[in-house]
């Protein structure tokens, strides 16, 4: 996989954060909200290293 692809992909994947926050609002999750709450977090590192790896690309 070359960087613009990468670049493009995790791009992709920030943009559908609001979605799982939008998500992790709603009342009648129930234990999905653990679910939900820990896929935000792992999309968070994920968008903290890849801004770390590629500091010029925000």
């Amino acid at each position: 996989m070359d960087k613009e692809t990468i670049q493009e992909q995790v791009k992709l994947i920030e943009s559908k954060r609001g979605f799982l926050v939008e998500l992790l609002e709603k009342p009648d999750l129930g234990i999905l909200r653990v679910d939900v709450k820990q896929a935000l977090e792992e999309l968070d590192e994920l968008i903290e290293e890849f801004e770390l790896t590629f500091p010029n690309n925000s």
